[in-house]
Parts: structure tokens; sequence; C-alpha cells
């Protein structure tokens, strides 16, 4: 099953890095909520979070937690909201969403549109946070 998610694992699609290690990636949003919109995702191409071996599902969840203490360090929010949502892309994602009120995780809302230096400087200052 070969998504958006593949290309970029595979270098064909550039992303906004925050976090890699050898079984997961976590990148910007390109369509963000709020600036720092994280998606964290794991190598191994499966589609629904609970068809995942326990072991990968917890170590997810581990590095998830590594990634959102980064966010939280470097933009200014109340805290890391998250979001499961499965249906957009058919590889397993989690969203980390910095946020200060219930309503700033409505995925019906409009997203940000940053270019691609703000997008840089957001990833780059997260990822020196980790």
């Amino acid at each position: 099953m070969s998504t958006i998610f593949s290309k970029i694992l595979a270098g064909e699609i550039p992303c906004h890095k925050i976090a890699e290690n050898e079984e997961f990636l976590a990148f910007l949003d390109i369509s963000p909520l709020a600036k720092g919109h994280t998606l964290v995702i794991p190598k191994l191409e499966i589609d629904y979070i609970f068809d995942m071996s326990d072991e990968d599902y917890q170590a997810l969840w581990l590095f998830a937690k590594k990634v959102a203490r980064g966010i939280k360090a470097e933009i200014s929010c109340k805290k890391v909201g998250v979001a499961v949502i499965g249906l957009e892309v058919a590889h397993t994602h989690i969203h980390l969403v910095p946020i200060n009120a219930v309503s700033d995780i409505n995925f019906a809302a409009p997203k940000l549109t940053l270019d691609q230096s703000e997008m840089e400087a957001i990833a780059t200052k997260i990822s020196k946070a980790i």
C-alpha cells in the first residue's frame, strides 16, 4: 500500500522533518491547524493504528510523546493536542497540534498557509528541543 507518507519515507517527496529513528518519523503537516502541527508516522506501512503489534503501538506513542514535549517547549500553547483519525491517508499517523482551546483541534477549520522558510524555521526549532 503506497501512500503520500510512503513517498515521504522514500525521499520522493520532501518534508520538514522534526525527528526520526529506525522505526518512526515526525514531520510538519503541510496543511496545519496551528504552527507546529506535526504528524508522527511509523515507517512500517500499516493503515489502521489498532492493527499494529502491541510493541510497535507502544513505541509509536513513546516517540510521539518525545516529539510533543519538543513542540510544547518551542511553540506557545497550553497543551499539545492529539488526534488519530486515520481516514485521510491510509497509513497510521498521529496528529500533534499545539492548542489553547478545544476548538483549536477542529479539522474542519481553515488550515494555515505558511511559506517554506517559516515551516523550516519551525521544524528546526522543534527538532532542536527534542
